[in-house]
């Protein structure tokens, strides 16, 4: 077996960070930014939001882009992979963060036409962008994957029956990829956080309804704090970073104690 490189310090890396507009996306751009990544590139479908979140990102020294597309539709998904290795020279860390505008309903209550755009929508974006940027990363024989699930991957909730199907999704599609690709030095984690403050994900599900009942319980069980998305980022940057050169295929729950799954 061939030897693989050293793993990159991270202020020698260029980072793709899709979803980085807002959340736990843009939090973890902030704080790439903060311990030195240079090259950062944002992508995400607003461009007035991105614009934002890549000038406050660059306010840490770092050179940062804005890309505008969609990871859903896979002609996006590739033009930005392909933009950002361009821009970066190189994606030596994907980040996906994107989030989809869907609440917790219980499943008598979705109607069939809905259930493949829920799933779609939540599922693909990872795959999408791995499909493009793990084939470079391996031809370099080195890189860094970190995608964002949730816990309804891990603990079947009463109104996640589709959520937790697609996030379980990504979280074995991590996990996957992370043993296919661990020979040429690629690393691939997947966060699962629950409730995650001051995020528009969870505003949506905790403003009204049926998820507002269900995620208040929740937020009880958080004796540690009902984590913020900085609390996300903060592990994302260990993943990237070569203090984590021997962890791949691992979902990992930040959550103040709401489970221990």
């Amino acid at each position: 077996m061939n030897e693989l490189p050293p793993p990159k310090d991270l202020n020698d890396s260029g980072a793709l960070i899709v979803g980085g507009t807002a959340g736990i996306g843009l939090a973890t751009a902030r704080r790439l930014a903060a311990v030195g990544v240079p090259r950062i590139v944002i992508a995400g479908r607003n461009e007035k939001r991105g614009e934002y979140a890549a000038a406050l990102v660059a306010q840490s020294g770092a050179k940062v882009t804005f890309v505008r597309g969609n990871a859903i539709d896979p002609d996006s998904a590739r033009a930005m992979a392909r933009e950002a290795e361009s821009i970066l020279g190189g994606i030596d860390i994907l980040v996906c963060s994107t989030a989809a505008e869907v609440r917790p309903e219980l499943f008598a209550d979705i109607p069939m036409e809905d259930i493949a755009r829920i799933y779609t929508h939540l599922a693909l974006p990872s795959m999408h962008m791995a499909s493009e940027v793990l084939p470079m990363m391996r031809q370099r024989r080195h890189g860094v994957i970190i995608n964002v699930a949730s816990d309804a991957a891990k603990i079947a909730t009463p109104g996640e029956s589709v959520i937790g199907a697609a996030k379980a999704g990504i979280v074995m599609f991590t996990r996957t990829i992370a043993i296919e690709a661990k020979r040429d030095g690629v690393r691939a984690n997947v966060l699962t956080p629950s409730l995650v403050l001051e995020t528009a994900s969870t505003e949506r599900i905790t403003r009204d309804g049926f998820s507002a009942k269900l995620f208040a319980k929740a937020a009880q069980q958080a004796q540690l704090g009902v984590p913020v998305a900085d609390d996300i980022a903060a592990l994302a940057v260990f993943l990237c970073s070569p203090a984590a050169a021997r962890l791949t295929g691992q979902a990992i729950s930040v959550n103040g104690g709401i489970s221990a799954a």
